[in-house]
């Protein structure tokens, strides 16, 4: 059988190896914690499946829904987007549903490159950044995220040549696997940037609302000329538990954003209305779920970094996301550190390599454990910390 080039030189898709590892160690009858993947693991809340079960009911919520999204969502898009951040979106032309953010990641590419076009990518980060651009038959141009940058990229870096072909720029902060912030001075360097090498931004901005210690992560959109230059990827899965419902929306400019719905119109057929409506009760009612997820994210936190500090690893506390980046021990390397402590702890981690080179020497863990759980996980790395 005959397969595309592209299929062939894409390398396996990272959490699907982890999963067979893990099922390696449950099939011997390890009882494994599973720190890996970016799963939260409390249910969606009632007030959103509720909404959900009367929308279901709803025969009107049964046929093809729009391509670009339900008024009343996109509208609640525009609600939130202004309550949360202060920007003002026009919710018929600057709006657009998405079944997830990692669609939208995926998609977006095909609406603004051709063939051999260069789109620079974080490294480590979101596998879907280079995956998605490798199907629009771009090139990938990874801009490495260094703990000396704070894990921002340096633009400045970037040579003349890769710039001349650069078409998109895509950029995610609160970080996905760093845990890093940026601030509103970086976005305003990213437009000034974006402006000078007529770039698209694609800001994934899908744990903004997975804060700590007071802290609030800014839109892109907030920073004068943001507007101008690119749009921003936000998803319903980690603010609210709704992986499983497959619910972004992308807001920004109305001709970007004009673009990308007629790249998804001939994809796919929209998101289930019911969906949609789910996500008007999720982004309009009392964001007191939210508050409360977090509270229970920095239990988990300071739990797992004293844990790890226990042992020797140097780890620092991160504003935002559900993931703690640590670095390895001496003498291991990011995959062997994660074997190590899967094979020898029954936990599983995810090597930083597997986000890109420049993770290299750290792994990350995911806060997707009832608090025991994460203190369990530390006191079996306290066993074998002699290895470490």
């Amino acid at each position: 059988m005959n397969y595309s080039e592209r299929i062939l030189t894409l390398p396996p898709y990272l959490f699907a190896s982890i999963d067979e590892a893990k099922k390696a160690m449950i099939d011997k009858g390890v009882d494994v914690i599973d720190l890996g993947v970016g799963d939260p693991d409390r249910p969606t809340p009632p007030h959103i499946v509720e909404s959900m079960v009367n929308a279901v009911r709803d025969p009107k919520n049964h046929q093809y829904p729009s391509y670009v999204g339900l008024p009343e969502f996109r509208a609640a898009v525009a609600e939130w987007m202004k309550k949360t951040r202060n920007v003002t979106i026009d919710p018929k032309t600057q709006v657009l549903t998405l079944l997830g953010s990692k669609e939208g990641v995926a998609h977006v590419p095909f609406a603004f490159i051709n063939p051999g076009d260069v789109v620079l990518c974080p490294n480590p980060g979101y596998p879907v950044y280079t995956i998605g651009t490798k199907f629009a038959c771009g090139v990938p141009y990874e801009m490495p995220l260094l703990s000396k940058n704070n894990f921002l990229p340096d633009y400045d870096a970037i040579p003349k040549d890769i710039l001349k072909k650069a078409k998109l720029l895509f950029i995610n902060y609160p970080n996905n696997p760093t845990g890093a912030v940026a601030d509103k001075a970086f976005f305003e360097k990213t437009v000034k940037f974006a402006k000078e090498n007529n770039l698209v931004v694609v800001h994934d901005n899908a744990y903004s609302e997975m804060v700590y210690d007071d802290y609030k992560a800014p839109s892109f959109l907030e920073v004068p000329g943001a507007m101008d230059v690119g749009i921003e990827l936000y998803s319903m899965s980690k603010t609210y538990n709704m992986t499983g419902w497959r619910l972004g929306f992308a807001v920004g400019n109305k001709d970007l954003i004009a673009a990308f719905g007629k790249v998804k119109s001939n994809i796919d057929s929209g998101v289930f209305d019911a969906v949609q409506r789910a996500g008007i009760t999720a982004l309009t009612s009392s964001q007191q779920c939210v508050a409360d997820m977090n509270a229970v994210y920095t239990e988990r936190r300071n739990a797992l970094i004293t844990g790890l500090k226990s042992i020797g690893l140097d780890v620092k506390p991160q504003k935002a996301t559900f993931y703690v980046w640590a670095p390895v021990p001496k003498g291991y390397d990011s995959m062997g550190f994660a074997k190590l402590l899967l094979e020898e702890a029954g936990i599983v981690a995810t090597p930083g390599v597997g986000f890109g080179k420049s993770g290299e020497g750290f792994v990350r863990f995911a806060l997707t454990k009832e608090v025991n759980r994460i203190n369990e996980a530390v006191e079996r790395m306290k066993k074998i910390k002699s290895k470490i």
